[in-house]
């Protein structure tokens, strides 16, 4: 068919037209790419544009496979990118590492250097140039080399010091962005009810409210405060969603043995106050399983809870291999593809350490088995974190001088502090307690471990460290002679003669990494006590440092790594080692060193003083030898309560009212309970008001009390409001925990202490678990710990029993006014 020519011109030009158009608007800028567009634009516009294979790659992680990309000193090489990076990829796992764990990693520049590498890579090589998220353990610092190491989660809790908290883990924060890392695997949140659990240590307590005070301070250092992440923040990752605390056994990663209403009373509500008062981030489902059913593929746990009821719109990650542990350890699925599967339906986002199970997904979306719906919603969850870190307009580190920021002058005395304010004061007969340096002429000092620094797990090797012997050697210089005896040995470390000596901390590493574990014996240990007694013989006090050590008690991350405990006794000869030092009637400490609550019920009798330390991070020595010697009066209270012997477990605090009949030949109470903790003062409690008497839904009472420093030292004093709830229609502990505050008091010095505590935090599960406000007396008891209540007060909740979940009101304020 012909047309005339000038229909022909027209048609030419019009075709010429619409190229034109099209070439420009190729050449424009995606949308994607536009910082004025809101996130919501960009991460829909970016979705639109991906292939099904760049979708999957961003529900996956490279940690493995990342050795691939790097040289052995550390340096990104391209050589197998394409490989491992060629559709890009959603998370890289803890890029600080090198390629063998247990060897010196990468310093904090080589580590930016790598990271800026692997995002200049994605950004230029890949269709889109999308970032990738870089993510790094951070329980007490960033486990990093050179970064700064504070004390082991369970220690920065005994400090009950929110704003302590948010300091620690902003310095860990900006250490770690500061290196090119975005995502931090922290805080653990989980409720920690048994201390034969090796993972203890990395928990804030057994308490629900004590840990969630201290997980939104966590939280808000991590990410900064707001719904946003500050520039020189990272995302916090809860861990693990649920009810990991409280293993079956003792054992980790075993079933929770719990109902719903104790999930929702006991293990969730820390969870659900980091994601709705603090923002969180991200969540880490739990390697358990609750009443059947694996936390990575419990739809109730992390959609309709997590997702729906709390409204979190953050990503959900695996934990490590767990979605794999759906086929090998949990029996639920056949295959990987059937494993993914299940995860993808509850709302795991992503995988990690490797792309694994996920690497199925293409093909189950090509059988139809799962939506491409659904992968976009996860696809997107990513991607919004990405944007609003920042990673699309700004994908590189740019800090001078990397090395000298990380583990500074300033965070070393952040360390300190929290080392001195982690300390429990747990017995002190006849006030033995500060020593005096001017009396002294020769102090013992015995242990197995007081000639290093332990800092527990999740940890690298910091730019330096002080031990016991050091901190105690500098403290007292030439004037007190010092006379060191290791004692005894809890283990015999094979590979301890080929480490770096140089290197701080490496044996503490290798401990924690290393699976074989060989406990000494006396063959092992012979003459070693009669040393330590001809030491203490010879010294005018003995400071004996017993406990546990990283290779003792440690995450069980697999069968042939083991860390949880039948026994919560001193291990080996450290019980007669202490024995034989008391019975040269010298005036003798114990310090105890570890990650877990031990049952010490024969040192609770014969010894006369005993100070918990915990793992106390990177200033260890210089934070001992502070408190042993007044410097610093030790004001830290006890997180978990302190059994008496295995046999007593469970033995936290706000048990139910018929939990303690009684044992033949024994009692049922805790050894040391929780919220405990002495002083080298004293404190008087008076004048408790509360603001009404009558209190109903969506009130708030104020309750009110003066805190005296009644003795000669300042000091600091942790006042404790607990409610118990006498009748209810579903049983209630016998108290609970509802607010807390640190004061620090001079000599003599008094403050009024004022709780702002919402009626709505009385709430309870009822029998249809529904969150409700049942009208009935409520008893306030203030005191220092949950078992020295010193005043009483009684409130009338009023009106008819109403559903509060919508405002179940989360943290209590607390104000402080010095008089």
């Amino acid at each position: 068919m012909q047309f005339p020519r000038f229909n022909r011109l027209n048609i030419w030009l019009a075709v010429a037209s619409l190229v034109s158009v099209g070439t420009a608007s190729m050449a424009a800028e995606p949308l994607y790419k536009n910082s004025d567009k809101p996130i919501e634009k960009r991460v829909n516009d970016l979705v639109k544009r991906m292939t099904l294979e760049e979708k999957v790659a961003q529900l996956q992680t490279v940690w493995v496979a990342r050795q691939k990309l790097e040289t052995d000193k550390g340096e990104f090489t391209a050589e197998h990118a394409v490989e491992v990076l060629g559709l890009g990829i959603g998370q890289v796992a803890r890029p600080a590492e090198n390629k063998a764990v247990i060897t010196p990693n990468k310093t904090p520049a080589q580590t930016l250097a790598f990271t800026n590498a692997v995002q200049k890579y994605l950004v230029e090589n890949t269709r889109l140039g999308i970032p990738a998220i870089f993510h790094e353990e951070a329980l007490h610092g960033h486990a990093g080399r050179n970064a700064t190491s504070f004390p082991q989660a369970i220690g920065l809790a005994s400090s009950w010091d929110p704003q302590l908290i948010e300091q620690v883990y902003t310095i860990a924060a900006q250490e770690m962005r500061a290196i090119g890392a975005h995502q931090a695997l922290a805080p653990v949140l989980d409720v920690a009810r048994d201390p034969r659990w090796g993972r203890i240590e990395e928990t804030l307590g057994e308490d629900p409210y004590l840990v969630a005070e201290l997980g939104v301070a966590a939280v808000n250092g991590f990410q900064g405060r707001g719904d946003g992440i500050g520039k020189d923040r990272v995302i916090a990752t809860l861990k693990h969603l649920a009810g990991h605390g409280e293993p079956t056994g003792g054992l980790n990663t075993a079933p929770a043995p719990i109902g719903e209403r104790s999930l929702r009373e006991n293990f969730l509500p820390p969870f659900e106050a980091a994601v709705k008062v603090a923002h969180a981030r991200s969540v880490m489902a739990s390697y358990n399983e609750i009443d059947g059913i694996p936390s990575h593929s419990n739809v109730d746990l992390l959609q309709n809870i997590l997702r729906g009821e709390w409204g979190f719109n953050g990503v959900v990650v695996s934990d490590y291999f767990a979605i794999a542990e759906l086929i090998n350890r949990h029996h639920l699925a056949a295959d990987k593809s059937e494993a993914a599967l299940l995860a993808l339906a509850a709302g795991v986002d992503v995988e990690t350490p490797d792309g694994d199970a996920y690497k199925t997904i293409i093909q189950l979306v090509n059988d139809k088995k799962i939506s491409v719906k659904k992968i976009d919603q996860a696809v997107a969850r990513v991607l919004h974190e990405k944007f609003a870190l920042g990673l699309f307009d700004n994908p590189y580190t740019s800090v001078t001088d990397v090395d000298a920021f990380v583990g500074n002058d300033q965070h070393v005395a952040v360390a300190l502090q929290a080392a001195e304010k982690s300390m429990v004061l747990l017995k002190n007969d006849k006030n033995i307690l500060p020593l005096n340096k001017a009396a002294i002429k020769s102090v013992a000092l015995i242990g197995p471990h007081v000639d290093e620094t332990l800092i527990g797990g999740y940890s690298d090797v910091p730019k330096k460290t002080v031990s016991i012997l050091q901190g105690l050697q500098e403290y007292l210089g030439d004037d007190v002679v010092l006379n060191y005896e290791k004692g005894t040995l809890l283990t015999i470390e094979k590979w301890a003669s080929d480490v770096d000596s140089a290197a701080a901390n490496t044996r503490s590493k290798q401990r924690w990494h290393t699976d074989e574990v060989v406990l000494a014996t006396k063959a092992d240990t012979k003459g070693m006590i009669a040393k330590a007694v001809a030491a203490a013989l010879k010294s005018d006090v003995a400071i004996v440092v017993v406990g546990d050590s990283e290779a003792t008690s440690r995450e069980a991350w697999a069968d042939s790594h083991l860390g949880d405990r039948t026994s919560l006794e001193l291990l080996g000869e450290q019980q007669e080692l202490v024995d034989a030092v008391l019975a040269t009637g010298k005036p003798t400490v114990v310090v105890l060193i570890g990650g877990r609550p031990l049952a010490i019920t024969k040192l609770a009798e014969t010894a006369p003083a005993i100070l918990q330390g915990w793992y106390l991070g990177q200033e260890t020595g210089h934070a001992v030898a502070r408190v042993l010697f007044g410097d610093v009066n030790p004001g830290g209270k006890l997180p978990v309560s302190v059994p008496r012997s295995a046999g007593h477990l469970p033995v936290y605090y706000n048990h139910k009212p018929s939990a303690k009949r009684g044992y033949a030949f024994d009692k049922t109470d805790a050894l040391y309970p929780f919220g405990f903790g002495l002083s080298y003062t004293q404190f008087a409690y008076a004048d408790m008001q509360w603001s009404k008497t009558k209190l109903g839904a969506n009130d708030t009472v104020d309750i009110s009390v003066t805190i005296t420093n009644t003795g000669k030292r300042a000091g600091d004093e942790v006042v404790q409001l607990y409610t118990n709830d006498p009748v209810a229609s579903a049983t209630q502990p016998v108290k609970q925990l509802r607010g807390f505050k640190r004061v620090s008091l001079a000599p003599q010095q008094s403050a009024r202490v004022t709780f702002t505590l919402s009626a709505n935090q009385l709430g309870f599960y009822d029998r249809q678990m529904d969150f409700v406000l049942e009208p009935g007396k409520i008893n306030l008891l203030l005191g220092a710990s949950s078992a020295d209540i010193r005043l009483k007060g009684e409130l009338d909740v009023v009106g008819k029993t109403i559903d509060i979940s919508k405002n179940k009101g989360y943290l209590t304020p607390v104000t402080v006014k010095l008089m």
